[in-house]
Formats: C-alpha cells, structure tokens, sequence
C-alpha cells in the first residue's frame, strides 16, 4: 500500500501543567474532545531526551468543527526549560501554530476578553486571506486563520489545527522536502516580505514566506475531521536564526512536534529512507497510549524540526462500554462514516478538569 497523508492529527505542546493548559484552550477556542489521557515513560524518545526515558503525561484534545488537535504534554519527574532565546520569526522549528475560524471576527472578539498581553489585529493579505497572531498565556505564539471548512457544528466558530508556521534555513530545501515527502506541493504565495520579528516588538526583518498546500487527492480514516492544511515556511534574510530547541529536550516548553495522520507506514519508511531523511524513531509495530493503540515514528526536517506521523490503529469510542473502534482492518483510502466520528463527541468535558 502507498502511504496515505490524511491531515495534520495535531501538533505537542510542551507544557508546566496539562490540566491547567487544556481548561484554557477547552473553554476559550473549543478544544473540548478529551479524547484520552495517559501517563507513561516515552522509552523510545531517548535519541531526543539526553539518552534518558522520560516519564510524562499528555493529553488528546480535538476541536470537533474540524482541524488537528493539541497533545498537551508534561514531563513528570522534571521541571521544563524554556527557550534559551526569545523566540523571532523566522528561528529554526515551529514558529507558531495555525488555527481555522468560520467567524474571524468572532473569534476575535473571544481573544481579545482574554487580555493577553500580545494580539495584533486581524490583517489581510492576497488572496483575502484574514488572519491574526497572539500569544497564549505560556508564550506560545498562535495564529488565527479565516476559513470556511467546516466537519460539525460546535457552540465557537474557532477551530482544530489547520497548519504550522516554520522557519527554515533554505527555503528551496525545505519546499522539496515537505513537498516531496508530505506532498505539500502547491505554492499558494511565494514573496520576499518584511514582518516584525515578534508580537513584542516592532523592529522588523526581511524574509522569505511561503504558504502551501496539501494536494490530499486520497485520504481515508479522519481525514474528513482534520480538514485541508497548509504549511507556511519562514526564512529570515538579515538575521542568523536561532534553533528553538538547541540544547533543550524534545518536552521543553513549546511546540515540541506537528504530527501527521497517516496510512501506510512501511511505505513511508521506505520513501523517507531514500529521500535521506530515514526514521529517527519508529515504533515498529502497534503501541499503547492509554486509551489509544497505533504505530508512531519520527523524521526531522532539513533544520531538525520534528515531524511525527501515527497510524492509528484503536482509538475509544465509549470506554464504559468496552467500545473502541478498530481501524487496522478498514479501507485506508475511505474516510469512516461522519456519524461514526462524531461519536468523539462523548468524550467531551463540559466544565474545567
């Protein structure tokens, strides 16, 4: 079987506190689907944390108007670092992440009750796309995109995760790669532009932005739940960019990885290992993660930003019940049924954990 991209499942943050990171993003952008949480020792992620297993606790939570979801994830016996530089557009690994609303001025409206410290306002670029950054209460920069997929009806017009933003060293490297490997091959923008380096300042940089698109001509599982994507590559032009995570653990405080939802793992494998870009990590064969059973690997980026893909091969669907849904033996070329998926929607949390 070729291997299947069927969207971004959703990207780790790095946190202090998962109980208090998923109520604020639960009850103010609709990640409400606490689809399960683990405690465990990451026994294979040593290559990234010092060669030492780590034991941690994540949290799943989805957006069910459509988008990837947040794997909110905390170290256990160790207290995480920060970054060892502010972070500035254009630094090596993912910038910032990219959220979708049916209603941007909604959604806002929501953001700014929040008082954040850092929101810019909504602004435009060709072609009408509207779009605005803040800061979440950690310090993780977000940005909020206007678009129009839709999976269910939710209660906020604001989304699941629609994208990433990354900066890169070499922008033609970095295209070839997420193009050939992830099929984002279709160059919505390509300019040469000056941006602020941050939401805290207005001293501003000269860069090159790209925004592109996944083809995703065949898609299966949740592929309808996750949506259309986009990835946009940063390169800084007058600046040498810092690595995010120099010297730091796959953990620290931030965007730790943007993971993929994929079928057909060993062709994956096989395509990444000619490509010279071979499995760091790979589970090899189905794993447990609480609730949740599939087979996850990891490649880096030319820069080292982490890219997860998992197949999934068990997710629950009613755990009282004994009820989980198996997807190791279905077409991987057809989405589930939408009434089936929208069962996710028993594992939402009404009110702060």
């Amino acid at each position: 079987m070729d291997e299947i991209i069927n969207g971004i499942q959703q990207i780790g943050l790095g946190v202090a506190d998962t109980k208090v990171v998923f109520n604020w993003y639960r009850q103010h952008l609709g990640f409400d689907i606490l689809l399960f949480r683990d405690e465990a020792t990451a026994n294979l992620m040593t290559k990234y944390t010092l060669g030492k297993p780590q034991r941690r606790e994540a949290y799943l939570s989805l957006n069910m108007l459509g988008g990837g979801g947040l794997e909110i994830w905390q170290f256990k016996d160790r207290v995480p670092n920060p970054p060892e530089h502010k972070i500035l557009l254009g630094d090596l690994g993912i910038n910032a992440m990219t959220l979708r609303s049916n209603d941007i001025a909604e959604t806002y409206k929501t953001v700014s009750k929040l008082q954040l410290p850092f929101l810019t306002d909504i602004m435009t670029t060709a072609p009408s796309r509207e779009f605005f950054y803040f800061n979440d209460p950690w310090n993780n920069r977000v940005q909020i995109v206007k678009d129009d997929y839709k999976f269910s009806q939710t209660e906020t017009p604001s989304g699941g995760v629609m994208g990433a933003v990354i900066g890169v060293s070499d922008m033609d490297v970095s295209m070839r790669f997420y193009a050939d490997l992830l099929g984002y091959d279709t160059v919505v923008s390509d300019k040469m532009v000056e941006l602020p380096l941050s939401l805290e300042t207005s001293d501003k940089g000269k860069f090159r932005k790209v925004l592109l698109k996944h083809g995703r001509p065949i898609f299966g599982g949740f592929g309808e739940l996750l949506g259309p994507t986009e990835l946009e590559l940063v390169q800084s032009f007058d600046r040498q960019p810092n690595k995010i995570y120099e010297n730091r653990l796959w953990g620290d405080l931030g965007y730790i990885h943007i993971c993929f939802d994929v079928q057909g793992m060993d062709a994956l494998r096989h395509k990444a290992s000619k490509m010279g870009c071979g499995f760091t990590v790979d589970s090899s064969n189905s794993f447990d993660m609480g609730d949740a059973a599939g087979h996850f690997s990891y490649v880096e980026d030319p820069d080292g930003t982490l890219i997860e893909f998992v197949e999934t091969h068990k997710v629950p669907v009613l755990k009282a019940l004994g009820l989980f849904l198996n997807l190791k033996k279905r077409n991987p070329n057809k989405p589930l049924p939408k009434w089936l998926v929208k069962t996710l929607k028993l594992h939402r949390v009404k009110s702060d954990l």
